[in-house]
């Protein structure tokens, strides 16, 4: 399934940005259950349930996503088509409601992705051990899925984990910045300014209510006066989740320096064209279960498809036409 932009929708940023505006997002039934962290924090899970001993695929979202993304309801209308069960946890303080804790999410959060995807796969377990009383059911695969920032995350989590992370069956990254410095260089200067105000304006807001919560947890000043993401993760995320400062995180948390550590069937999927990363830093090796496909074409988490208005469809076919070939 090689992607095919279409001849109405040219260039990296109009494949971005008109897939996530303007192609409409199909409706999904959505249930949502609230967990306690370890740390006595939350997070809230949309959940798309499905028939019994059928494949679970869960999705870790963007930076500032939720289930109302894009990508996110195209790839859980695709599962509720198939009769299969989906999962979207949402990053701390992504799903309408400022999490409790000092801490936000962060593109290096394997240790949140261990333990969300290892209680969702307890459940799973346990549902069909249910299942199993009623009528005969094999273990049912379980998938994992990210996009952008959960793409990079998810790749963290699988290449730290190595064996301990075949609890997945396989997994796609799909336009994760794998080389942090790199993405963040390009998105502070020139027509990629656009994407960096539209993080920042609701990451700011945020971060001011967290100030309510802890005062003087960071510096109001230094949060208000950012101008990119360099120094907002420099004023926030680097010293609310133990980095050093911005080089240490980007460091420290980029997807590149663990693709060859990875165990299990995994696709990292990148356009050449995604003006969040630049094609010429894309990395060219990776562990022999882990496929690279980087098409010319496709923007950051875009890849419309067919007449206009165009459509969603592409990406969720090509993740699942993944999953089908890893049973």
């Amino acid at each position: 399934m090689k992607y095919q932009s279409p001849r109405w929708l040219p260039g990296g940023h109009l494949q971005t940005i008109y897939p996530a505006l303007w192609i409409p997002k199909p409706d999904v039934n959505f249930r949502r259950e609230r967990w306690t962290t370890p740390d006595d924090d939350f997070i809230d899970i949309d959940f798309v349930d499905g028939q019994a001993g059928k494949p679970m695929v869960v999705l870790f979202h963007g930076l500032e996503g939720s289930s109302g993304s894009h990508y996110a309801r195209a790839l859980m209308a695709a599962i509720q088509a198939r009769g299969w069960s989906g999962a979207i946890p949402h990053f701390r303080g992504c799903s309408g409601e400022l999490n409790q804790a000092p801490r936000f999410y962060h593109s290096g959060d394997s240790h949140e992705i261990n333990w969300i995807l290892r209680r969702l796969k307890t459940q799973q377990n346990q549902q069909n051990q249910q299942n199993q009383q009623n009528q005969q059911h094999a273990e049912p695969a379980f998938f994992a899925a990210g996009v952008s920032l959960g793409g990079n995350a998810l790749l963290r989590w699988l290449g730290e984990s190595q064996h301990q992370a075949e609890i997945v069956n396989a997994a796609c990254a799909i336009s994760a910045p794998l080389d942090l410095a790199q993405g963040g260089a390009s998105l502070s200067s020139g027509f990629n300014m656009l994407y960096t105000r539209m993080f920042l304006k609701t990451l700011k807001p945020k971060c001011l209510q967290k100030l309510d919560q802890f005062p003087g947890l960071f510096d109001r000043n230094r949060l208000l006066e950012a101008k990119n993401l360099y120094d907002f993760d420099n004023v926030v995320t680097a010293p609310l989740h133990g980095y050093l400062d911005t080089d240490d995180y980007w460091y420290r948390a980029s997807a590149r320096h663990v693709l060859q550590d990875i165990t299990l069937p995994t696709l990292v999927l990148n356009a050449k064209n995604d003006p969040f990363l630049p094609g010429q830093y894309l990395p060219q090796t990776a562990a022999s279960c882990v496929t690279l496909e980087y098409p010319q074409h496709g923007g950051h988490v875009g890849f419309a498809s067919g007449h206009a208005p165009g459509s969603l469809t592409w990406l969720p076919e090509k993740i699942l036409h993944f999953f089908d070939q890893a049973l």
